[in-house]
């Protein structure tokens, strides 16, 4: 079999791969509980479909994406949020 040719500008020029932001936004905010009550917050990790946006689009840390979850099933439990749109 013939070698693979070398695929060459799979990367998109100027990105590193990095974040730029050290911390999740409840870390930077010193926030310890994730209330299921604040629809606001809970709304911006959220997609217009309903469905939870992940550690990587939210930008949270492992932790917080665990309360946020827990947090946002809890409002959908109690009709706060919908379970889909």
């Amino acid at each position: 079999m013939a070698p693979r040719p070398q695929q060459k500008g799979r990367r998109r020029p100027g990105f590193s791969g990095t974040r730029d932001q050290t911390q999740c936004r409840f870390c930077r905010g010193g926030i310890k509980y994730v209330d299921y009550k604040d629809i606001e917050t809970l709304q911006k990790l959220l997609t217009n479909r309903g469905k939870i946006y992940s550690r990587k689009r939210s930008g949270n840390c492992a932790g917080c994406q665990r309360k946020a979850k827990r947090a946002i099933k809890r409002a959908r439990f109690m009709a706060l949020l919908p379970y889909f749109t």
